[in-house]
């Protein structure tokens, strides 16, 4: 009898779009639909219910009071084994697995697949101008019990393109509604959308904007990557597929938005038009924003399917929650994947942690192999194209911890470091404004800085022969425990 061949790491994205993606979801019997709940606060309070939760089902919400009939939302995409066939990956995979397999799969040879202009799609089912624009019958809900109103762009990616250099960029911005044909545009400084921005009003010109609102999950991820500059993120994604996007141009801008997109807002950014957004909870777990005044969209046009489905991912804090989980999948992988392109050797895990909002805290576990290799990991996992943004703690460890484990992590961290020194900084690094360290000052400034510390947990390098043993037991040692005495821990008779 031969041996039964290993399970299959290959990749293979079995969608196109949002309800291919839901039939899929369905059929693995991870979906749950609830009629009648309000956007006022039902939706909210499901959002609280189950987002925090490893298995947590998807949840489409069917009749909202207030709203058409047929119109939905669809909340929790990235949970349950589903997560995996999101990536389009092995659904026996561990997080760890997934996200190395991942950047195996789509970032160690990435390619660009052009996206392709076609004439038609159901994006076009209904098109709504003039009189007809009212973004406030979609199913939009008051997310937390403190926002400052319905929040429509969460599970939403925006397209603007650079007017100087032409290239195209689909950023993940929130929107806010603030009435019939207006809603919020939040760029956070210094992310692509807001370069576009810059340039359009240092003109003194309005920005074209078609913002997707329910589209292909995993190119709503890509929107909250950090893709490199001058890159379109559909074109990524194709290249992911192997096919390209197809896509139709706006009738007012002339941007180009998804043809299977389930709603699409379209309109312009106009220099100096604003109102006050927020506030907003963010996923630091806090409402460090507060209610400021924000640059608006005004939409001229929308465009969505028959039924169409409002995708939602608003984020919880303070703790994993599905915005954590895909991020820290593909973050992991990409800062990975950047270190390596970079000249460090040698790096066996990196994981950017769910309760930090896998951006605040990452680990990475190393094969010491000289001098100073752990700084050299350290910096440039902190400072890398993929985690500038926000990012606060590096943590660089042996290969024999676990960085997924938090708790394996720490340990390293408080029994393998002298804190004056093994601890380095760096200064004026990039923040997010969701940071509710920032001071007054710094945000009346606009100084969106803040300092980086690089953790050393490694074995010092130069006496690492001789650093005690750690008397955590071997892999074959803990398997073994488990394959004779797990009984005790679920209950089962040997």
């Amino acid at each position: 009898m031969q041996d039964a061949k290993p399970p299959s790491n290959s990749a293979n994205i079995a969608y196109d779009d949002l309800r291919e993606w839901l039939d899929i979801a369905e059929r693995m019997g991870e979906v749950r639909h609830i009629n009648g709940a309000t956007w006022q606060e039902d939706i909210g309070l499901v959002a609280e219910a189950i987002l925090r939760a490893e298995q947590g089902p998807c949840v489409v919400f069917d009749e909202v009071p207030g709203c058409p009939k047929g119109f939905r939302l669809l909340l929790n995409v990235f949970a349950g084994k589903r997560r995996n066939m999101t990536l389009g990956l092995p659904d026996h995979l561990s997080k760890w697995e997934m996200s190395d397999a991942y950047r195996q799969a789509y970032l160690e040879k990435p390619r660009l697949i052009p996206h392709e202009i076609v004439e038609s799609g159901p994006v076009l089912e209904n098109v709504l101008t003039g009189d007809d624009i009212d973004v406030t019958k979609f199913p939009s809900p008051v997310w937390h019990e403190k926002d400052g109103g319905r929040y429509i762009g969460t599970g939403t990616y925006t397209i603007t393109r650079d007017p100087e250099e032409g290239w195209l960029n689909a950023g993940a911005y929130r929107a806010q509604v603030h009435d019939k044909s207006t809603v919020g545009l939040l760029i956070a400084k210094g992310h692509h959308g807001w370069i576009h921005r810059q340039k359009y009003w240092a003109k003194g010109e309005p920005m074209p904007v078609v913002m997707v609102l329910g589209g292909d999950p995993v190119t709503f991820f890509y929107g909250g990557t950090e893709a490199a500059y001058g890159t379109f993120e559909l074109d990524i994604v194709g290249g992911m597929r192997g096919r390209p996007v197809k896509m139709v141009k706006g009738r007012v801008t002339g941007l180009p938005m998804p043809a299977n997109a389930e709603i699409v807002l379209e309109g312009w950014c106009h220099p100096g038009k604003t109102r006050i957004e927020g506030p907003f909870g963010e996923w630091t777990g806090h409402y460090a924003g507060g209610a400021t005044d924000v640059p608006v969209l005004e939409i001229k046009a929308i465009y969505h399917r028959n039924n169409p489905i409002l995708h939602g991912v608003p984020p919880m804090g303070a703790g994993p929650d599905e915005m954590s989980r895909y991020r820290a999948v593909m973050r992991s992988a990409m800062i990975k994947q950047y270190m390596t392109n970079g000249g460090v050797p040698n790096i066996t895990q990196v994981w950017c942690h769910e309760t930090a909002g896998a951006r605040q805290l990452h680990g990475v576990a190393i094969k010491q192999s000289y001098p100073g290799h752990a700084v050299q990991a350290g910096f440039i996992a902190a400072q890398c194209g993929a985690s500038a943004y926000a990012s606060k703690y590096v943590i660089v460890v042996d290969d024999d911890i676990d960085v997924t484990n938090l708790e394996q992590l720490i340990w390293a961290m408080c029994t393998r470091t002298d804190p004056k020194q093994s601890i380095q900084f760096i200064e004026g690094a990039w923040d997010s404004p969701a940071d509710p360290r920032l001071t007054p000052e710094q945000r009346e400034s606009g100084d969106m800085t803040h300092s980086v510390a690089v953790i050393d947990a490694c074995r010092p390098y130069k006496w690492r022969d001789k650093f005690p043993p750690a008397n955590t037991p071997s892999p074959e040692v803990a398997r073994k425990a488990q394959e004779k005495f797990g009984w005790l821990l679920d209950g089962s008779q040997p």
